[in-house]
């Protein structure tokens, strides 16, 4: 008799929390999206763990893989850990110190060539108008060629209440920003190596609970996906550094061989932009235009002339075999994938669309090879 309730009870619960959410759904998301809000520091702590795993993974197989020491094997963790950040951390502070005294110096040049420009100009718009129209324009003078000083104060204190309540808010803002933006960060690093001091005891809760409250074989299809999605996703990002790397060198090289101004930092700046699937390449290229241009617009010309060869080379043959075969997705779904996957989220669609599209593609192959 309990077997027969248990399905229209389960059905009901069903009915009723629809109802709940479609009649509450403007409160629904509202809550939602303040959760959310809220857990991006621990979301965003996770994707750091996972991105510094890799490089943790990689030293505790070269700290001293043979060794039977208790003191070895407990300063494995920790010491890899502190390796891995500040790997990450150097070399961040290599890409700045290679971009940023070059990308200051363009912008100091430029602004040296635009400073007669605009002191020309404003010659010749005094030439134009003379004093007392620009004057008569503003309202500042009365009828009788006298100066209105009463329209002139009251002008400047609304200038200048106006500018300090600008640059008042503005600078709360940005102070807010700086807050939150800082505060997010701290949290995310904290909860990172968290995860990453005590990964090998979270997977294991985490499997037991599954196993708990799935069925074996939802379980055993579950932990499947997880696994082919996180073999996916690591040789991804091993191979979109590595590919980064080639592209960011093969710039560098062509415009040293071209003798192309600012061959590092636009090397460097392509390299880095270049994490960014395929597209990438061409953020970076039109930094590197505008630089160039302020020495020589010819040259400028002529490096988003060579940019555009070397991506056509680098999108349809280097990134297919780069990172298609790391993850073993063939070139053709590689650039499907970051195609959809764009068109559909962006930047952040090209970034998960090709190791997704890799695990879908592992998962069918492996289904069709079973079944035949």
């Amino acid at each position: 008799m309990k077997q027969e309730w248990k399905e229209p009870l389960r059905f009901g619960a069903v009915l009723f929390a629809l109802y709940l959410a479609v009649h509450y759904w403007e409160s629904l998301a509202a809550l939602t999206a303040l959760a959310a809000s809220a857990a991006f520091p621990l979301a965003l702590g996770a994707v750091i763990a996972y991105a510094v795993n890799i490089l943790m993974s990689t030293y505790e197989g070269w700290y001293f893989p043979n060794s039977k020491k208790t003191a070895v094997a407990k300063s494995r963790r920790p010491v890899c850990l502190v390796l891995a950040y500040a790997s990450l951390v150097g070399i961040v502070a290599l890409i700045v110190r290679m971009i940023l005294p070059e990308l200051i110096q363009s912008v100091s040049l430029l602004l040296q060539e635009l400073a007669p420009i605009l002191q020309e100009l404003s010659v010749k718009l005094n030439e134009s108008l003379g004093p007392n129209q620009l004057a008569d324009l503003a309202g500042l003078f009365a009828s009788d060629g006298t100066v209105n000083w009463h329209e002139l104060a009251a002008k400047a204190v609304n200038f200048l209440l106006a500018g300090l309540g600008g640059v008042m808010g503005s600078l709360m803002s940005f102070l807010s920003a700086a807050v939150s933006t800082a505060f997010t960060a701290i949290v995310s690093i904290i909860f990172s190596i968290y995860l990453l001091m005590g990964k090998e005891n979270l997977s294991r809760q985490c499997a037991l609970v599954l196993k708990t409250y799935l069925k074996p074989s939802w379980y055993s299809r579950l932990s499947y996906f997880l696994e082919t999605l996180h073999n996916c996703f690591r040789r991804f990002v091993v191979g979109q550094c590595t590919e980064a790397v080639i592209l960011g060198l093969l710039c560098m090289g062509g415009m040293l061989l071209f003798h192309f101004p600012y061959a590092s930092m636009v090397g460097t700046l392509i390299g880095f932009t270049a994490l960014i699937p395929v597209a990438g390449a061409y953020i970076g290229a039109g930094v590197g235009a505008f630089l160039i241009f302020t020495i020589s617009p010819f040259k400028a010309l002529l490096f988003l002339l060579f940019i555009s060869v070397l991506q056509q080379l680098e999108g349809n043959l280097i990134y297919p075999k780069v990172v298609g075969s790391s993850i073993g997705l063939p070139g053709i779904w590689v650039l499907a994938a970051v195609t959809i996957g764009g068109g559909v989220l962006g930047i952040g669609g090209m970034l998960l669309a090709v190791p997704l599209a890799a695990t879908l593609y592992q998962m069918l192959r492996d289904d069709v090879a079973r079944r035949n």
